[in-house]
């Protein structure tokens, strides 16, 4: 094996190994990283012989082991790319001849299109083409016998990949007929995902900064397609993920009530909007506050939240429905649910306790007017919104509302729910997102990890009524949305020295993420998206409404790029001869077929040969002694070229009145 195929090798392993970090295990990704830097060092030595046969026994063992260790099978869609991944790597290891080179970048294809079952996202898809790139120069050095040579030169390389993608280029038409017009089939079969896998930002349960974490990250959490002109406005938007209902001092956590199914008449007032996960693998719906799926997998539950009755991979919108903010009906609680929603320990948190009977009292034990008396004491109590709130222990609701008094909304819902239920009030928290901005294109509204929150409910003449501290302690950022207030307003990023740079980092990782959301949502829409249904729109607006016109037009579309590229050849083939060569084609055209010039004469002995046909001799001797200086002298200027080929033109009409006189 040579230099340069030996270099491909280590490309097509590196796009395969990148394509992998995000999900495959570390120990997997060190391993495998490990034997491509010695591949690399062995290449910079040009020791370019394959390994012994005991470090490959070992390497493909232990691969086998860490495959089965982490995933407790050698089949299914994770453990079965990590597989043939770790198939490839010793394939590699191994080769040395001409037949090895061929399994390994045949082999190579097959696994660099198996990583598109991990994601279908764009930066996938660009890995995958550069794996599919690398591997098509390998088998073009193969057959051509550039990998002959010992030194591999940045020209060749150069060479190498222009020819590549040239050839790419000239089949990506085809590719793209094919996949506008040939017919669409359903999906058959689907890919399943652990149930145990972390899908989202916001989790099934909530800590004292657990959400002030996942808001330091601008990356996508999800996106909606609809006319945001029927949803509410910003400060409405609350994105419901889950009720959280159990606390334990520490942490809230979802009850077994909120696992029963519930059904929604949705006769009424509703608007379609489209939702879109960033991540594929979405464990619960990010829906608007009383909406319903129209997607038969998705269940609505008697929390509110929608989650799929079947884990699967799925980056294709869903329909959705948002059934109105006034069409809430009114829940009968039994007594049971309001001995739960009202639960507390006793023996934890006394000072908030006492507070919370001092103010009910004030309210004359009015649940509408203590609501209202408990947000007036955060708001005129110094309280402070940031994401560096710090650490609590013990008993956390009473240092976070008379020691500290600096929290995130987890730490205001959180407490609030409490002050709620010392007063005997049901109340429950709500995590999600609110708010989001528009996309570039002002088509589509993004919702980003940054802003994730935690609300409150408060059970009121049988109603869940929405309740958000945190609009008492921030108003901005609800009402201009958390990516402009953690823009605008630094204090929230706490008092360290690095603030300054913590935000101008975020400004500058959200401008990267913006443009990159944008770029990998038009190509889910676009690309990934294009099935059946949007085929079949799409087409119809076109005025192909059957198969058979998708046939008759792809056939056409087919013919005509390959008319096209004849035209084209032709074209190219005609530009590359020069004036004089042309007016010679032109003047052979008019002649008989026998009077054509043949391969071994050159251009003197064929215009001799046409000579004795004519009885003007010095004619043709005239036509030659003008191609000479024209050709040889290179005395081709526009009157020689005139005067060429108007001679040529007066033979033709001797050669013809002579084969006329015959």
């Amino acid at each position: 094996m040579t230099k340069q195929i030996y270099f491909c090798i280590l490309a097509v392993l590196a796009f395969v190994l990148i394509g992998q970090v995000a999900f495959i295990p570390m120990t997997l990704s060190g391993l495998w990283g490990a034997i491509w830097l010695i591949l690399v060092w062995r290449y910079s030595k040009q020791k370019l012989a394959p390994f012994p046969r005991l470090i490959l026994v070992f390497f493909s063992l232990l691969s086998l082991g860490l495959i089965y260790l982490n995933y407790q099978t050698l089949l299914g869609v994770e453990a079965g790319v990590a597989f043939l991944s770790a198939c490839l790597f010793a394939k590699s290891l191994e080769t040395k001849n001409t037949r090895d080179l061929l399994i390994v970048f045949n082999f190579a294809l097959f696994v660099s299109a198996s990583l598109l079952l991990h994601s279908q996202a764009f930066w996938m898809a660009v890995i995958v083409f550069s794996a599919f790139v690398m591997c098509l120069m390998g088998l073009y050095r193969i057959q051509t016998g550039l990998f002959n040579q010992h030194q591999l030169s940045s020209n060749q390389l150069k060479n190498d990949v222009k020819q590549i993608l040239k050839l790419v280029g000239i089949a990506t038409p085809f590719f793209i007929i094919l996949f506008i017009f040939f017919p669409r089939l359903p999906p058959l079969w689907a890919i399943p995902i652990h149930k145990d896998r972390a899908i989202t930002g916001i989790s099934d349960r909530m800590s004292p900064g657990d959400i002030a974490q996942l808001s330091q990250s601008s990356a996508l959490a999800f996106r909606v397609v609809a006319d945001m002109r029927q949803l509410p406005n910003r400060q409405e938007l609350y994105w419901r993920a889950l009720v959280l209902d159990e606390y334990d001092g520490t942490t809230w956590t979802s009850s077994f009530y909120n696992q029963q199914i519930k059904n929604v008449d949705s006769t009424s007032y509703r608007v379609a909007y489209q939702y879109l996960a960033a991540d594929e693998q979405a464990n619960w719906i990010m829906g608007l506050e009383y909406s319903i799926p129209q997607e038969r997998y998705l269940q609505l539950y008697q929390d509110d939240s929608i989650r799929p009755s079947k884990l699967i991979k799925r980056n294709q919108p869903i329909q959705m429905f948002w059934l109105g903010r006034t069409s809430a009906p009114s829940i009968l609680l039994s007594p049971r649910k309001i001995e739960f929603n009202t639960r507390f320990d006793e023996d934890r948190d006394q000072k908030a306790q006492q507070l919370a009977h001092q103010l009910f009292e004030q309210s004359q034990k009015q649940p509408e007017k203590y609501i209202q008396t408990v947000l007036n004491w955060y708001r005129t109590n110094n309280f402070v919104y940031t994401l560096t709130p710090g650490t609590l222990s013990g008993d956390r609701i009473d240092q976070f509302l008379f020691s500290s008094r600096k929290g995130f909304c987890e730490h205001y819902a959180s407490s609030f729910v409490m002050l709620m239920r010392y007063a005997g009030i049901p109340a429950r928290v709500v995590t999600g997102y609110q708010g989001g901005q528009f996309a570039l294109d002002r088509e589509s509204w993004e919702v980003r990890q940054l802003d994730a929150h935690a609300w409150s409910e408060v059970y009121l003449h049988g109603q869940w009524k929405r309740i958000d501290p945190t609009a008492m302690i921030a108003p901005q950022r609800i009402d201009g949305g958390m990516q402009n207030y953690l823009a605008e307003d630094q204090q929230v990023w706490g008092d360290t020295q690095a603030q300054t740079w913590r935000l101008q980092q975020f400004k500058f990782l959200k401008n990267m993420r913006v443009w990159s959301d944008y770029l990998s949502y038009q190509w889910q829409s676009k690309v990934v998206g294009y099935d059946a249904e949007t085929q079949k729109n799409w087409l119809s607006k076109l005025g192909f409404n059957s198969s058979y016109s998708y046939v008759v037009i792809l056939i056409m579309g087919i013919a005509g790029i390959l008319a096209v590229y004849v035209g084209f050849y032709w074209w190219r083939q005609t530009r590359q001869q020069a004036l004089y060569q042309r007016i010679v084609m032109q003047f052979q055209k008019q002649l008989p077929k026998h009077l054509h010039k043949k391969p071994a004469e050159t251009f003197q002995v064929w215009m001799l040969r046409l000579s004795n046909l004519s009885g003007d001799q010095q004619l043709f001797q005239q036509v030659i002694v003008l191609y000479q200086k024209i050709v040889f002298l290179e005395q081709d200027s526009q009157q020689n070229i005139q005067e060429f080929k108007k001679l040529l033109k007066v033979c033709a009409i001797e050669i013809k009145q002579s084969q006329n006189n015959l």
